[in-house]
């Protein structure tokens, strides 16, 4: 019987798991919280200082504070895209006009071969 070509599977072509997904998330959140954070306090501090401009400071301190959360939410929610070929595979069987294939006979099917030697 001839033996098939292993095909390794490269790592980086892998996803990254549910929890290093997670984490990434979680950390982006907390560092645009911490923006948002710093331009209130910058605000406080430039109101106390009277500044030039001061409404020019205040109001780039007011669209991070209102802009900011918006932003961190709706990228803590942004998973990654799913895989092209799975959603191309989906998508073209759907539309496909021609049969889907029989299944194979069990004579026809390829068999598992585990090569153990003693």
């Amino acid at each position: 019987m001839k033996r098939q070509a292993y095909q390794p599977i490269l790592i980086t072509d892998a996803a990254r798991s549910q929890g290093d997904q997670l984490n990434s998330r979680q950390r982006r959140y907390v560092v645009m919280m911490g923006v948002r954070v710093a331009c209130v306090i910058v605000g406080a501090i430039l109101v106390g200082a009277q500044p030039p401009l001061l409404w020019l400071w205040l109001s780039l301190c007011g669209v991070g504070m209102v802009l900011i959360p918006w932003l961190a939410v709706l990228l803590a929610n942004d998973r990654p895209p799913k895989e092209e070929h799975r959603l191309a595979n989906r998508f073209h069987s759907r539309h496909r006009d021609e049969a889907p294939p029989m299944s194979l006979a069990a004579e026809e099917r390829p068999h598992r071969v585990i090569d153990v030697e003693p």
